[in-house]
């Protein structure tokens, strides 16, 4: 008797320490965020969260998917650097990458291999924003702290990192409405199929050029977000429209405007993302007709995910949905060595910093790091 009631009691406290370690649900608390300069609330409904804090150092894993474009690369290179600065390596017993390509259920599996294999928070840069509904809550039943970017989770049971992606949808469409006050033809090159990056961008430039009320006839291509992909889809859109009045490009843009320059097209308005050699080209070619705006957000926003849920495994608060700040830069204000480098790779990603967050990197920091997984 004495051994079953001793066992029981064993058993029990056994279980509510599991539970107690295992179920981190966070409490829902008032703002401001811990470091409110760097953790932006989204909307100013946005909740707070405040994780049970938990000992370090840390294991943390950054689950990627499509890794084929030089976005993608930098940003791998960006998060394995930021992991290797003295102060964020002190934290961390463990920083693994892996990237499981277009594959969805591949990713969900990685994230779940994760969550098995005991770390503390995941950072995932997501292939599809509904999918992952099962593996969100095996991740919050368990303890492990989710943090996506970039590519977010449609769930407020994990903590989304992002600039304004359909914004920057918006911002395009209206450079090029500002340029083609009548409205005209457009070649839209499109990013990876399926993620809420491109979904957000080509919402935002199709529901603002409806908004001028002008004729807009928009030709789409997919370019993956990647230079000789959409430098091919462009070609192929050419050769067969022969000619547009403008173009928007959500990456691949270096490509984008060699495929212009390649088939002998004019140079026309473009709104596109931050890459240095499609900075090159608008800064390049601007009196000959290529008015650009180039804005988005560097591949370092990996870092800020990463630094967002270190704060929250330390207990600090922070907000359900963090917004980062957009790099813009327009035509006629493209300055070499502030906003273009001349000697730098045209792959690189210019305003791949945030100062805000204490995120900085040279572009030798980035290059130095491999994109293999580890």
């Amino acid at each position: 008797m004495f051994k079953s009631v001793a066992s029981g009691v064993l058993a029990a406290s056994a279980f509510m320490l599991f539970a107690s370690s295992a179920i981190a649900e966070p409490e829902i608390v008032s703002g401001p965020a811990a470091e409110p300069e760097c953790f932006a609330p989204w909307a100013a409904d946005t909740k707070f969260f405040k994780f049970p804090a938990k000992a370090g150092p840390y294991r943390i894993a950054l689950a990627n998917g499509y890794i084929a474009n030089t976005w993608r690369i930098q940003m791998i290179q960006t998060a394995k650097a930021y992991a290797a600065q003295p102060e964020v390596a002190a934290k961390l017993k463990e920083f693994k990458v892996v990237s499981t390509g277009e594959d969805v259920p591949a990713q969900i599996s990685a994230i779940n291999n994760f969550i098995d294999s005991g770390y503390d928070a995941i950072v995932v840069n997501a292939q599809n924003p509904t999918a992952f509904a099962p593996v969100i809550k095996r991740a919050k039943d368990a303890g492990v702290i989710l943090v996506a970017f970039d590519n977010i989770l449609d769930t407020e049971d994990a903590i989304n990192v992002n600039v304004d992606q359909k914004g920057l949808g918006v911002l395009w469409a209206n450079w090029l409405a500002k340029h083609l006050p009548e409205g005209g033809k457009i070649l839209e090159v499109r990013g990876v199929a399926g993620t809420s990056v491109d979904t957000d961008r080509h919402n935002g430039i199709h529901e603002t050029f409806a908004a001028t009320g002008k004729k807009w006839d928009v030709v789409e291509v997919v370019g993956k977000w990647d230079d000789p992909t959409a430098q091919k889809a462009t070609a192929d859109a050419i050769a067969v429209h022969k000619k547009f009045d403008g173009i928007t490009a959500q990456g691949g843009d270096t490509g984008v405007v060699q495929a212009m320059i390649d088939a002998k097209h004019p140079f026309v308005p473009f709104g596109g993302e931050t890459e240095n050699g499609f900075r090159k080209f608008c800064a390049k070619f601007a009196g000959e007709g290529l008015k650009c705006s180039s804005a988005g957000t560097g591949p370092a926003q990996v870092a800020v995910a990463i630094k967002t849920a270190i704060a929250a495994l330390e207990g600090a608060v922070v907000p359900q949905s963090v917004k980062l700040p957009t790099a813009i830069v327009e035509d006629p204000n493209f300055k070499e060595g502030e906003d273009f480098y001349p000697d730098q790779s045209d792959n690189f990603f210019v305003g791949n910093a945030f100062p805000t967050c204490g995120i900085n990197f040279t572009a030798q920091e980035i290059m130095g790091q491999t994109k293999e997984n580890q």
